[in-house]
């Protein structure tokens, strides 16, 4: 069966190969949690701004993907292991427009920014591994 969704496969196959989860109820009952600790995110949030702020902004997608790798690494939803496949050169040259278009646009373009990162960093997440209690 094709699905549009990379999710729905994965919930056919979970429900159907996964011998501690026999249903798709019994999956969703499984808790979710985030396993980072403070003094890591300190430290990462520490380290991004600091090499930010030395590269005068150009290294910002990688320091921001290295962030989000962090975070989704620690992330469990429902028993699956988020991983984050998003890099900063791919970031990179999203960056440079979005921040031409901030320049020319007077700042009307900022508005949109929040989406555009979260769309585009939707679209680079994706479950890992079935991670049991």
């Amino acid at each position: 069966m094709t699905s549009k969704y990379k999710g729905e496969d994965l919930m056919e196959n979970t429900t159907s190969t996964t011998s501690n989860c026999t249903s798709i109820e019994q999956l969703q009952l499984l808790p979710s949690r985030f396993e980072g600790r403070l003094i890591a995110l300190i430290g990462i949030n520490l380290l991004t701004s600091l090499v930010s702020i030395i590269t005068l902004g150009f290294a910002y997608p990688a320091m921001y993907c290295f962030k989000k790798r962090w975070i989704y690494r620690n992330t469990i939803i429902n028993g699956l292991q988020l991983k984050f496949t998003g890099t900063g050169a791919q970031l990179f040259g999203k960056y440079i427009l979005w921040t031409f278009l901030t320049i020319i646009t007077i700042g009307i373009f900022s508005l949109w920014l929040p989406i555009k990162y979260q769309q585009w960093e939707v679209k680079h997440v994706e479950v890992q591994r079935f991670m049991p209690e």
